[in-house]
């Protein structure tokens, strides 16, 4: 974003130019409608600070609409997606080495910034199995237990580094601040469409709610406030509530078929 407008003035940049920059990087980066809004969001904000400051007289932010969000919106991968997706990864080095990165998301339900940036090694107790973020979105901190799939990640991360500072780093030991130079590529190649590096929150809280998980563990290990982001997932529990129902039935109650999750063997070298 810090190119878009290079050498221009500020006061020249017209709401269309800002428009058709934020619509061109949405389609380029498959960016969420929230995160077109959070780019809206930046540049109205640089453009109120120089109206401030006398530099500019407008805001052509405000000639732009914001784009709609689907807060409620509930994408995962199923089982058979996750497989399809690790086969693509798989497929190229370049892709493959990013594996861990998949894994900490699906299995910690991190968000983006929190995983890539806040996990610190500090604040990872390899012998509690728990990861802390101090600060999150919502300013409070977030614990999360490792599950063993978590803790493989971990290792494999652990090997890149001298075990300080970031925990997220790719096979050269670089600390990363994104993952737009290979997930939407492996998605595309997997074949999976609708698809944003956000769902893996979802996938991770989809899971919890299916396994029979309550909503209160799954809105403090999402680190939601209250549960009224965390219900959404409330419907997902319908093979635990059939189990509810079956106990005032005066029949022999079915028992649901039970879950099946495909599980990776490891990662590749």
């Amino acid at each position: 974003m810090k190119g878009w407008f290079l050498g221009q003035a500020a006061e020249t940049i017209t709401a269309h130019q800002l428009e058709t920059k934020l619509e061109a990087a949405r389609r380029e980066n498959h960016w969420a409608p929230a995160t077109v809004n959070h780019h809206h969001t930046v540049v109205s904000l640089s453009f109120r600070l120089a109206i401030a400051k006398d530099k500019v007289k407008e805001n052509p932010t405000r000639k732009i609409r914001r784009v709609p969000e689907d807060n409620n919106r509930v994408r995962y991968l199923s089982a058979e997606e996750e497989k399809k997706l690790r086969e693509a990864i798989r497929s190229k080095p370049e892709w493959a080495e990013h594996e861990p990165e998949l894994d900490m998301a699906i299995h910690t339900g991190l968000r983006r910034t929190d995983m890539y940036q806040r996990l610190v090694w500090e604040n990872v107790d390899l012998s509690l199995r728990v990861a802390t973020i101090p600060r999150s979105k919502n300013d409070e901190p977030v614990h999360i237990p490792l599950n063993p799939s978590a803790m493989r990640a971990l290792a494999a991360f652990k090997t890149r580094g001298d075990g300080t500072g970031r925990v997220v780093r790719n096979a050269a030991g670089e600390t990363l601040v994104v993952n737009a130079h290979w997930f939407p590529d492996a998605l595309r190649a997997a074949g999976i469409a609708n698809f944003h590096w956000h769902d893996l929150r979802h996938t991770f809280a989809s899971r919890l709610r299916q396994s029979g998980a309550p909503l209160g563990h799954i809105a403090e290990l999402m680190g939601h406030k209250g549960l009224s982001m965390t219900r959404r997932y409330a419907h997902l529990s319908i093979a635990n509530l059939h189990e509810a129902v079956s106990r005032i039935s005066t029949d022999t109650p079915i028992a649901p078929e039970p879950m099946r999750e495909t599980r990776a063997d490891g990662y590749l070298n």
